[in-house]
């Protein structure tokens, strides 16, 4: 086995510890970071600064955005998936950056790869799982699970190397991409109040005044915002920008870890939420309530299978074929009015809407008569009535 190793990079404390304690040991190391959305090109030039200054042998950049919302963005808008229905699967774009860190070590040959996950969190799972899938030979390095060590010992570590770098949130974990932020630690972890500083997209008040924007969807995916074509990508970024004006997707979830334990943290996603109810609003006018019914259910295991690490299981295939096949012709365009802390659907217009005015109008009129309704409603409660006369 060789020397070389590939460490998922993003600059934060915890890959810099990595890259300093591997160099000590002995490794080449090589360090990606795979662009995901949440960093300009002077933050990704910065990330690169560092990892070369550090003693990376060489630092590979990859925009990822597009790649992020074609493989897994736009089938949690379709499935309209929270896991445990509040959290919009943010941390989803590890199997992205795996798949781009798996494609750098087959290209220098190198047996290892890393990554700075801890021994109690979710993304060890996706990581580690994603890896195992794509290269089941790869060699994979953990040094912060594998000394199971803390932020306050990780920042030790640093300065006695005479790593002189201000980690501004070193006090948070925080996690960004194009579909908003995650953050834990500090007083998240003490189930107390997040302090403002905690709060990564939500901060420039928008002063009572509500707006309107559109969204149209074509083949099932976004295509226009305001009557401008854009990539999918783009849309969500420029909704994260709106809707966190209004203080809209930002919520204190706390839900069941991958390991079995209780888990809490802070998340901002103003854009997928948006984009989610545009895409529900839309096949609630166009689905028959069967299949509606099914898509509930096929949306919950989707989403369970990927925030638990099984983003590579074929199930996910199948249902994003299934899918994909059974939404392909689904077009409309929403208007939505963002307000405080709010924002809701109040125009839906689609070329394949079951409303037919010429067979009904709800509570206004119908072409069937009185007789046809009794004689629906005696048979659709008769197991009712005879289990009631028994």
């Amino acid at each position: 086995m060789n020397n070389k190793v590939v460490l998922a990079f993003s600059g934060g404390l915890d890959t810099t510890y990595c890259l300093t304690y591997l160099i000590e040991k002995g490794f080449e190391v090589y360090t990606a970071f795979v662009n995901t959305g949440g960093i300009d090109e002077a933050g990704s030039e910065h990330v690169k600064s560092r990892s070369l200054s550090l003693g990376a042998k060489e630092h590979f950049t990859i925009n990822a955005e597009d790649s992020f919302f074609n493989k897994v963005i736009q089938y949690i808008i379709k499935f309209n998936s929270c896991y445990q229905d509040d959290y919009p699967l943010l941390c989803s774009d590890r199997y992205v950056i795996a798949e781009e860190v798996i494609k750098i070590a087959n290209k220098l040959n190198a047996d290892n790869v890393a990554h700075g996950c801890t021994n109690i969190g979710n993304d060890q799972v996706r990581f580690d799982s994603a890896f195992l899938f794509l290269n089941n030979k790869i060699n994979i390095i953990k040094p912060i699970k594998e000394q199971n060590i803390t932020r306050d010992e990780e920042i030790e570590f640093l300065k006695n190397k005479g790593v002189n770098i201000e980690f501004k949130y070193s006090k948070y974990s925080i996690n960004q991409n194009i579909l908003g932020c995650t953050i834990s630690g500090s007083e998240i972890d003490k189930h107390e109040e997040p302090e403002s500083c905690a709060y990564q997209l939500h901060g420039n008040s928008h002063n009572g005044n509500s707006e309107y924007l559109t969204i149209e969807i074509k083949a099932g995916v976004p295509v226009k915002l305001n009557s401008e074509s854009l990539t999918g990508s783009e849309i969500l970024k420029k909704l994260n920008v709106i809707g966190s004006k209004f203080s809209i997707g930002k919520e204190i979830y706390t839900g069941d870890c991958i390991i079995g334990i209780k888990g809490r943290i802070l998340f901002e996603a103003p854009g997928i939420f948006i984009l989610m109810k545009a895409w529900k609003k839309v096949t609630q006018y166009v689905l028959t309530k069967q299949q509606l019914s099914f898509f509930r259910f096929s949306s919950e295991k989707w989403g369970d299978l990927v925030y638990s690490g099984l983003y590579f299981e074929p199930l996910c295939r199948d249902l994003e074929c299934m899918i994909d096949n059974s939404f392909k012709n689904i077009t409309g365009t929403v208007k939505i009015k963002l307000s405080d802390n709010n924002f809701e659907v109040v125009e839906v217009k689609t070329p394949l809407s079951l409303f037919n005015s010429d067979v009904a109008v709800y509570a206004q009129k119908s072409k069937w008569t009185n007789e046809v309704t009794d004689g629906f409603i005696k048979l659709h409660t008769l197991q009712q009535n005879i289990s009631g006369s028994r």
